[in-house]
């Protein structure tokens, strides 16, 4: 009986924390700007690259860099080439996510909300449990948005949206974006326990979060490539959830420990 009790109590907390992280979340216009940015990113690299292309020998006309919409989301090849269509991808969103968890957890300690919610009525492990949640919940929304800025990019420039030019298919592309988008948790989790570390000192968990997310920047393009199938889904499921977990339990032990002040 007293199970049942600590976990309706568990259940009871967990929800009224979600609840007020989502409504402060929807409140602060960082998110909006992260969204906006989300969807007019492709769009500006889709377009403004056709002018930057290498003249062809024959006509002496600017080709563009960008051949493909696909090319936005990925490579099928699954390397990841240092060119510009390598590195102004989606991938780059990877970045502004834990920028945003960063900006978003700093502005709890800065403002003393972090400190006030834990004294009255709320445990560090609700708290974690809660921002992962809501931040890859996030994450979801900046990824779904450059999809469709993408498209939108790609139509407005003029590029090809052939399939199997780049070597994948319908379903591909959807175990593709599925797979980036488990990728983020992994993301939001190292940028959560950073940002519980730096607290608010929000430049610090952000250089901290950056070089770490340098060092999978490369993994990436591996892990989530155009002709991604259903392991690379579970592979990214499987890695986020872990990332999550081990994280997450590091954040509680970080939070326990520290200062709040």
């Amino acid at each position: 009986m007293s199970v049942n009790v600590k976990n309706n109590d568990f259940g009871k907390r967990l929800k009224t924390m979600l609840r007020v992280d989502f409504r402060r979340m929807f409140l602060t216009p960082t998110v909006y700007i992260m969204l906006g940015v989300s969807l007019a990113l492709p769009i500006l690299i889709l377009v403004m690259t056709g002018f930057m292309g290498e003249a062809d020998p024959e006509t002496g006309e600017a080709v563009a860099m960008f051949t493909s919409v696909w090319q936005a989301i990925g490579s099928a090849g699954g390397g990841m080439s240092m060119d510009l269509t390598g590195m102004c991808n989606i991938n780059l969103l990877y970045f502004l996510v834990a920028i945003f968890v960063c900006v978003f957890v700093g502005e709890d300690f800065r403002s003393g909300y972090a400190k006030n919610i834990f004294t009255v009525r709320s445990k560090k492990l609700d708290y974690i449990l809660s921002k992962t949640i809501v931040l890859f919940t996030a994450a979801v929304g900046m990824f779904l948005l450059f999809f469709v800025g993408a498209m939108i990019g790609g139509s407005i420039a003029g590029l090809s949206f052939d399939l199997a030019a780049v070597g994948a298919s319908a379903g591909s592309i959807i175990a593709c974006m599925i797979s980036k988008i488990f990728f983020a948790l992994v993301f939001v989790s190292i940028a959560l326990t950073l940002a519980c570390v730096g607290r608010q000192k929000v430049w610090l968990s952000v250089l901290c979060t950056l070089g770490a997310g340098m060092l999978l920047f490369t993994m990436i393009p591996m892990i989530t490539p155009l002709n991604a199938g259903i392991l690379h889904v579970i592979m990214c499921a499987a890695g986020g959830a872990l990332f999550a977990v081990g994280l997450g339990a590091l954040s509680n032990v970080i939070l326990n420990k520290v200062s709040l002040v």
